[in-house]
């Protein structure tokens, strides 16, 4: 797609900091479902040191990393659905503050994500807090079930920033068909707020279909405790039934009418399981004849928890009314696991060149290269990355604005784009003709270094 940079640790989902080893590799399984569990790595570091120099000059792009609320939590609290105390969060500002030091950006959280999601709103304010003192941001994923499920979640991480007194980035903002009200109510929420005096930005991936670990279908109390409490409550058939009972009374899900039925699994592992690949579950439920809740289940205790899911997302025309707001910027919210990931994994920038841009004129060119470079350097704090400047570094896309465009689909989503032909970081092409090189100049990027 023409990246240069990835932020990573989003959604409160950071691989670091973890001073328990039993904790990181729970965390690892828990987490499958969305970065994978791949053979071979040694997973073997503690700390954001630790964890950032595995990248360094093993990676074709660079990352900036951001410490996720989950670790911090899991290490001053604990897998459980319980309300930190002062020692607590002071424990949990102590080790994202060391993770700032050594070069986080940030502290993301994910508030569909246990036990990330546990944190109450106070909590997660003074986490902002120390992210923002030391200049770095507060990043969320909302806590999407909140209040009337609609706007209340992003006025829950609009009300972090302000108590945080902390630059507030909203993740994946987005519109769905089923909302009860309109993409307009959701930006007066940004621009109220920043009428107010608050630093308030978003971004938005350009695509109808959304990703995440199969696990975020599951209510987040079933999730208490890690993984090992989760498989046993999964195995439970009383605990099957509230679950049944509970996404029926949750309505309709994520933005398709046909409920759990119409998410696609990915990323099977047993051999019997394979041929699902890509299917969804009541296309699998058709030929077991199995409950869909029931089959949801199995699956999940079959597959170790490892299983991604791809449903139906924002709405075109939200996307499109996003994209035309000054503080939007692009992000793709890639899932790169599973045979079928959601097309944004190797669409999102080139369908924005192609189509939003040439073809319907949404965005003018340099306004959406903006909001993909200059903008997100910006907002993280890069010195001397993401404009095109004498002395800067050369991370640098080519691409030709008259062909440039998307071949990725839902049914065909591992398509390469047309159009970028070649990618430079740090000087040195990754991407050259249209082909990976192979080279890896990638590495960690540190806040206040780089």
């Amino acid at each position: 797609q023409g990246v240069t940079t990835e932020v990573i640790g989003v959604d409160g989902n950071a691989y670091a900091p973890f001073p328990s080893a039993a904790d990181l590799a729970a965390f690892v399984e828990l987490n499958a479902g969305l970065d994978g569990h791949p053979p071979g790595v040694a997973i073997d570091w503690d700390t954001v040191p630790s964890y950032l120099e595995r990248f360094d000059g093993r990676v074709s792009v660079n990352i900036a990393f951001l410490v996720g609320n989950a670790p911090l939590r899991i290490a001053a609290v604990g897998w459980d659905e319980t309300v930190a105390d002062a020692g607590a969060v002071g424990h949990m500002r102590a080790l994202l503050r060391e993770g700032m030091e050594a070069g986080a950006f940030g502290v993301s959280s994910g508030l569909d994500y246990p036990p990330g999601s546990y944190a109450t709103t106070s909590e997660l304010a003074a986490l902002a807090n120390e992210a923002g003192r030391l200049g770095g941001i507060y990043h969320t994923h909302v806590r999407y079930p909140l209040g009337d499920g609609f706007l209340d979640p992003f006025r829950e991480a609009i009300e972090i920033g302000r108590r945080g007194e902390a630059p507030a980035h909203i993740t994946h903002f987005y519109h769905r068909a089923t909302f009860p009200g309109t993409p307009d109510q959701m930006l007066a929420l940004v621009d109220d707020a920043r009428t107010e005096g608050l630093d308030v930005t978003f971004d938005a991936y350009p695509y109808e279909w959304a990703s995440s670990r199969l696990l975020v279908t599951i209510p987040t109390w079933v999730q208490a405790g890690g993984p090992g409490p989760t498989k046993e409550r999964l195995g439970d058939p009383a605990i099957r039934a509230r679950i049944r009972d509970e996404l029926q009374a949750r309505g309709v899900l994520y933005a398709g009418a046909g409920g759990i039925s119409d998410i696609r699994l990915g990323y099977f592992a047993r051999p019997e399981h394979v041929r699902w690949e890509g299917r969804t579950l009541g296309e699998i439920g058709r030929e077991t004849g199995e409950d869909l809740v029931e089959l949801l289940c199995d699956l999940l205790l079959a597959e170790g928890l490892r299983l991604n899911q791809v449903t139906p997302g924002p709405n075109t025309d939200g996307i499109r009314r996003f994209y035309r707001h000054p503080v939007a910027m692009v992000g793709s919210d890639s899932t790169f696991i599973g045979a079928k990931p959601s097309p944004r994994t190797y669409g999102s920038f080139p369908r924005i060149l192609g189509q939003f841009v040439r073809d319907e004129g949404i965005l003018g060119l340099e306004e959406a290269i903006a909001k993909m470079t200059s903008m997100p350097a910006a907002r993280l704090g890069l010195r001397d990355r993401g404009r095109l400047v004498d002395g800067l570094v050369a991370d640098i896309v080519i691409f030709d604005p008259a062909t440039v465009r998307s071949l990725a689909t839902y049914d065909e989503p591992r398509q390469f784009p047309e159009g970028i032909e070649h990618v430079l970081v740090a000087g040195v092409l990754v991407v050259d003709g249209g082909v990976h090189t192979g080279a890896t100049p990638g590495r960690a990027l540190r806040r206040g270094r780089d």
